[in-house]
């Protein structure tokens, strides 16, 4: 289960897409979780996915 704090949901995610995966979409598929919810909620926190360098800055 992913973190509701954005922080903590950056943290976990930004590591993740490092350590693990390939894609956001990789992630999400794999956790079975939706990357529009991903997005919503890091956008709102100031945040948008960099496809080239797969994390959220």
């Amino acid at each position: 289960m992913l973190p509701s704090d954005p922080i903590m949901l950056l943290s976990v995610i930004n590591m993740k897409l490092r350590d693990r995966y390939d894609s956001l979409d990789a992630l999400c598929e794999d956790m079975d979780v939706r990357r529009e919810d991903i997005e919503r909620t890091l956008n709102a926190a100031g945040y948008a996915y960099s496809e080239a360098t797969r994390r959220f800055m």
